[in-house]
């Protein structure tokens, strides 16, 4: 009896759990989720071992299996409560073959439902980079007929992409390259037309019996300037992490001294990680490594332990930093203006890049936004592709007073406060 009470608990691989699971397993891989034939089988066989007498245990055991890294925790918890909240099993396996399917319920869970997995719960969306069904008229027939779909995703908001948008973006992303100016060094070359003498290269050159003696020349070398981003990974940033961690793979593995720290409620190095060519392996590198991923977010305190950790290392010889955060800090901006400034003494050009900025309307009236705006050289948006396009022209010419006349203003009236 008790065998059959527990042979009863246990999934079986040739019913209609294994089938399933098989069609889980498509739609987050449709999703974005790297899902392949083995994890499927490593997953019917854990659910056979671990059987179905609670809704948890069911769970976690699809989680260990279907999830490698963190970034993937939202999408696999949203997938399974949507996906596993029908109890007829087969007939939501049948509703997923039809061309629409009604998920979720309420209007509010919709509302709440990532893009991603809205698009793969679609069969046919996502996978091609057509216009989307549910956009606009007037914006399908303007993406048609006045401007290319590549000029569409320049301008589209990294939070509205679908999954084959955004795959789309990363591979623009890849190819982004950093045209930073070149510095001069306190270090010297040799050239022949240097302006100055070389006089040790001059000296050993005399000993040589030739007879007369031929003066070396040297230059000052020029190298760029070490190139420091500081990336918020916070629970309001969550959207734009996973493009803000592409941009800076690309940049790291296009030139020599990047440096790469993610915050939240602390700092994470993970600038080695991202070295790696291989961008899904150093992602998962980096991911290993961070432990507040989609947590709070504490500036002033991060900033702190950057300033005096890692600000003598890395911010000499001109050094560019590039703060991207929304400027929320949940600890009320405590330290934050000093930190801030001692920031932006130590490094020859502070830019902020805020995605809060896309909108026309923004005013800085957080504590941390008027914390931090007085003590940055420019302050830019940075929500799509366009975006990053507009900083790396930016950065590849001098350094500036600000961006523009709206930033001259509001840092007059927040330095009169």
């Amino acid at each position: 009896m008790a065998t059959s009470d527990a042979a009863s608990t246990r999934a079986r691989p040739d019913g209609r759990l294994a089938s399933n699971i098989v069609h889980f397993a498509r739609t987050l891989r449709t999703a974005g989720l790297r899902v392949g034939p083995g994890q499927v089988l490593r997953a019917i066989e854990a659910v056979e071992a671990a059987g179905l007498r609670k809704r948890d245990d069911f769970y976690w055991t699809l989680h260990s299996v279907f999830v490698n890294r963190r970034d993937q925790r939202e999408i696999f918890d949203q997938a399974f409560h949507v996906y596993w909240r029908n109890p007829r099993l087969l007939e939501k396996m049948m509703e997923m073959l039809l061309p629409s399917i009604g998920v979720p319920a309420s209007a509010d869970d919709q509302k709440q439902l990532s893009r991603r997995l809205q698009d793969a719960l679609q069969p046919g969306k996502g996978e091609t980079p057509e216009p989307e069904n549910d956009e606009p008229p007037e914006v399908e027939v303007e993406a048609t007929f006045t401007v290319s779909d590549r000029e569409v995703l320049q301008t589209r908001d990294f939070e509205q992409m679908s999954q084959a948008e955004i795959d789309e973006a990363l591979r623009a992303i890849a190819r982004l390259r950093l045209p930073v100016p070149m510095r001069r060094t306190r270090r010297h070359r040799v050239s022949r037309r240097g302006a100055r003498i070389d006089l040790r290269a001059s000296l050993r050159r005399a000993l040589r019996a030739e007879g007369m003696i031929e003066l070396r020349r040297k230059q000052p070398r020029l190298r760029p300037p070490p190139l420091v981003i500081l990336c918020d990974i916070s629970g309001s940033m969550s959207r734009y992490s996973r493009m803000f961690l592409h941009f800076m793979h690309a940049i790291t593995n296009d030139r020599d001294r990047v440096y790469c720290f993610t915050f939240g409620t602390r700092l994470n190095n993970i600038s080695r990680a991202l070295r790696n060519k291989d961008v899904d392996v150093a992602l998962q590198k980096a991911s290993a490594q961070v432990e507040d991923w989609s947590g709070g977010t504490r500036i002033g305190q991060t900033l702190h332990e950057f300033n005096n950790k890692w600000s003598r290392r890395v911010l000499g010889q001109g050094a560019v930093v590039l703060l991207i955060t929304d400027g929320l800090d949940r600890e009320g901006a405590a330290g934050l203006t000093e930190e801030m400034e001692r920031l932006h003494k130590s490094c020859a050009r502070l830019v902020w890049l805020n995605p809060l900025l896309r909108y026309g309307g923004y005013e800085p009236k957080s504590q941390g936004n008027k914390a931090m705006l007085p003590h940055v050289d420019e302050f830019r948006p940075v929500h799509n592709l366009e975006s990053l396009a507009g900083l790396i022209a930016a950065l590849g010419g001098p350094a500036g007073p600000g961006t523009d006349r709206k930033l001259a203003g509001w840092q007059t009236e927040l330095r009169k406060e």
